[in-house]
């Protein structure tokens, strides 16, 4: 966790949203994807994954003026964090995801933890159940995908962390020779959530994100008490279709129900009752 989400809101929604001061969607920016993405970084995305550029809301002085108040932008970062000391970008693959518990220890991510940090927009994350009942046609225990997002309704927001990574090989003013890439937080899933995986994404309330994004606030202990997580119950899930399993399917039918008649040995996340049978 995370692998997957959905991020279907427009520019414009999370303009609104965010109270971007800054639209940098369309800055010239640095992929690590051979062909290009799809659907085009930017546009709604119903299955987010590792190496794709996502839009993500962060907090920096404006270009060219370094002494000038920090402006919220909206950018497109690349998922899977690449540290600024690293040969390659080939790290970010395994970065996807930063552990809240190591957050602050980490080499890779302690830097950005107290200076670059940021939030992923999302309607919600895919995550996989593992059956302790029922097996595949491979004999391995079946994978039972859900969707969880907010029950309340409003907009859902990753902690994230971002690093910028620079090609050596490019100058100075070309704008790919810069990699801006970003991992979600996670932390211990919470009572219910648990009974689909042993981790969620750190999501921050509304209320917090001034706080969260102000690259002004380096305490550490300020940052950790982010990290103990927010108040349980804000979530709901349910399963969804296999079809989320490949990248190649991308539409809103990934995110809707799948009735009872299609789940196999699934646990639901509420009740601990198993649907489907053995």
């Amino acid at each position: 966790m995370c692998g997957r989400y959905a991020s279907s809101a427009s520019p414009e929604d999370l303009i609104e949203e965010f109270d971007i001061d800054e639209d940098r969607l369309l800055d010239v920016t640095r992929s690590v994807l051979v062909n290009p993405q799809d659907p085009p970084a930017g546009t709604p995305d119903f299955n987010m994954a590792p190496t794709k550029q996502a839009p993500v809301v962060l907090t920096r002085r404006p270009r060219g003026e370094p002494d000038g108040a920090p402006t919220r932008q909206l950018r497109l970062l690349t998922w899977g964090l690449v540290p600024p000391w690293s040969k390659d970008t080939k790290s970010g693959l395994r970065m996807i995801n930063a552990r809240a518990e190591e957050l602050l220890a980490k080499r890779a991510f302690a830097k950005a933890a107290v200076s670059r940090r940021c939030l992923v927009p999302a309607d919600g994350w895919y995550e996989w159940q593992t059956s302790p009942y029922v097996l595949d046609a491979k004999g391995k225990p079946r994978k039972q995908p859900f969707f969880v997002r907010r029950g309340d309704g409003d907009q859902l927001a990753f902690a994230g962390v971002y690093e910028f990574w620079r090609d050596r090989s490019k100058t100075d003013d070309d704008p790919l020779g810069w990699l801006t890439s970003y991992s979600i937080i996670t932390m211990a899933a919470e009572s219910g959530l648990d009974r689909i995986h042993d981790r969620q994404p750190l999501v921050i309330d509304r209320d917090q994100w001034a706080t969260w994004l102000d690259p002004t606030v380096t305490d550490p202990d300020v940052v950790q008490g982010f990290l103990e997580g927010g108040p349980a119950g804000r979530f709901e899930a349910w399963p969804v279709s296999t079809a989320v399993n490949s990248v190649r399917n991308n539409s809103d039918a990934l995110v809707a129900p799948v009735g009872e008649g299609e789940l196999h040995g699934v646990v639901d996340p509420e009740t601990g009752e198993v649907i489907g049978g053995e």
